[in-house]
């Protein structure tokens, strides 16, 4: 089963930085070395108030289906409803591989009805 494919109604998005060193001389200047071009350590999370608890289910399906944190999946195109700019300043490149950082968070509010928090990290 891929990621539910559900719009979110909020999204935090922390966009990670690049790989690099930083050096020091003994004279005090600052030397970098850049150990690649993409950015590591994306978090992404996700919000779905007031779903269905039979599409608030899905996550936990999913979640279950890639082992936790084990296995990596990309994420449908909904997860970016709502935002206006660049589909690759929330996704790095399109089609970036995630995993769940912790398992799907499920609060029921009230019967039938639930809201759900993903929270995911981006993985190369």
């Amino acid at each position: 089963m891929a990621f539910p494919a559900h719009k979110p109604s909020g999204r935090s998005f922390d966009a990670g930085d690049y790989v690099y060193k930083t050096f020091s001389s003994q004279s005090g200047k600052e030397y970098r070395i850049l150990y690649g071009d993409k950015r590591t350590g994306m978090k992404l999370q996700l919000q779905y108030a007031n779903i269905a608890d039979t599409a608030a289910d899905d996550f936990v399906t999913h979640y279950d289906e890639v082992k936790g944190g084990f296995d990596v999946f990309t994420l449908p195109s909904e997860f970016r409803a709502g935002w206006s700019g660049d589909a690759a300043a929330i996704d790095a490149a399109t089609g970036n591989n995630w995993r769940y950082e912790s398992p799907p968070q499920i609060s029921s509010v009230r019967p039938g009805t639930s809201s759900v928090t993903v929270n995911l990290i981006g993985v190369l």
